[in-house]
């Protein structure tokens, strides 16, 4: 059974795609999100009880949909960035763990990092996982987890007050303070 709508739907479509894909596109600024933005919008348009007299009116009203869909994406975007800017500046709860050689100041230290930086530090060097592991784990390339790992060995070195030779790697060993130490020394330990 046609629904009285669906001829209405596919003429539009047919006819107006590409002016409101147009207009989409000035909007969002690439012709992907645009697509995404016109879906959408002929979605809230047609998805209840659309009754148009015209394909211009119609069009009319998916135009005003896309209109209001890009500025509700954008408002849930900006809300979204400003909490991910919020939690950025906060510190990650720390967690009393039990790790032989972690100290306080290590586990402080990694607090801070940012989340994928973190990750990284702690597969690579605590949970001892290659670079291939590592990025296989995160779901990112072997040259983020190298950059990552790279930061977060710097980083960590300035809050604890530390000097590597190649920033590659962190050992920490039993009951001492953390050191950072090139990767030979690591694997001979």
């Amino acid at each position: 059974m046609i629904r009285r709508w669906e001829p209405m739907l596919d003429q539009l479509v047919r006819e107006r795609y590409p002016r409101l894909l147009s207009r989409a596109t000035l909007l969002c600024g690439t012709r992907h999100d645009a697509e995404d933005l016109v879906q959408d919008a002929l979605v809230a348009t047609f998805g209840g009880r659309a009754r148009f007299e015209s394909v211009a009116e119609a069009e009319h009203y998916v135009r005003r949909a896309i209109a209001t869909k890009y500025v509700d994406r954008a408002r849930r975007l900006g809300r979204e960035r400003d909490v991910h800017r919020r939690l950025a500046g906060e510190r990650a709860t720390v967690v009393e763990i039990d790790l032989p050689g972690l100290t306080r100041e290590l586990v402080d230290a990694l607090s801070v990092l940012a989340p994928r930086v973190r990750a990284c530090v702690v597969l690579r060097y605590l949970d001892d996982m290659t670079i291939r592991e590592t990025a296989q784990s995160l779901g990112i390339s072997e040259g983020a987890v190298k950059r990552y790992t790279s930061d977060g060995v710097s980083l960590l070195n300035a809050a604890l007050g530390t000097t590597s030779a190649d920033a590659e790697s962190i050992v920490v060993q039993p009951n001492a303070q953390p050191n950072v130490q090139p990767k030979e020394a690591r694997r001979g330990a």
